[in-house]
């Protein structure tokens, strides 16, 4: 893990995994995202729980990413949370439905869980988990 620049003073450790944008490989990111959150000490419900919501945003981003595209996953460590951005070219550069059960899943085990939309038709799904937060808290 390399430090990088947050707020002045202060440095935060990251983690990027870039991977084909397939199915197949999403163990990767769960694996990574359970060493992580042990790094930082989150109890063994917590970590299930993020390993399933970067499943399902990944699941969410594989539905219209582009064929042979890279996703990527950016992992923050911050203080006692985990901040946690997959993203991937899409073809149709829409955010995701905030409205569906999906989401809904996501932000009962993530906590705060926001998108974006890139120029260039990326689409990101952020996550943030704080180690002790309640469910559904971020």
């Amino acid at each position: 893990m390399s430090p990088i620049a947050g707020e002045p003073g202060t440095t935060q450790d990251f983690v990027e995994v870039r991977l084909p944008a397939a199915g197949a490989y999403l163990s990767v990111l769960r694996t990574a995202t359970a060493g992580l959150a042990a790094r930082l000490d989150f109890t063994l419900d917590e970590i299930e729980d993020l390993r399933i919501a970067v499943d399902e945003a990944c699941a969410i981003l594989l539905q219209q990413a582009v064929p042979g595209s890279v996703l990527s996953c950016v992992f923050r460590l911050v203080g006692d949370a985990l901040r946690v951005t997959v993203s991937a070219p899409t073809t149709d550069g829409r955010a995701p439905e905030r409205d569906t059960f999906a989401w809904t899943v996501l932000s009962a085990l993530a906590g705060e869980v926001d998108s974006t939309v890139a120029d260039d038709r990326t689409v990101s799904i952020s996550l943030h988990k704080k180690r002790g937060a309640s469910p559904g808290q971020p």
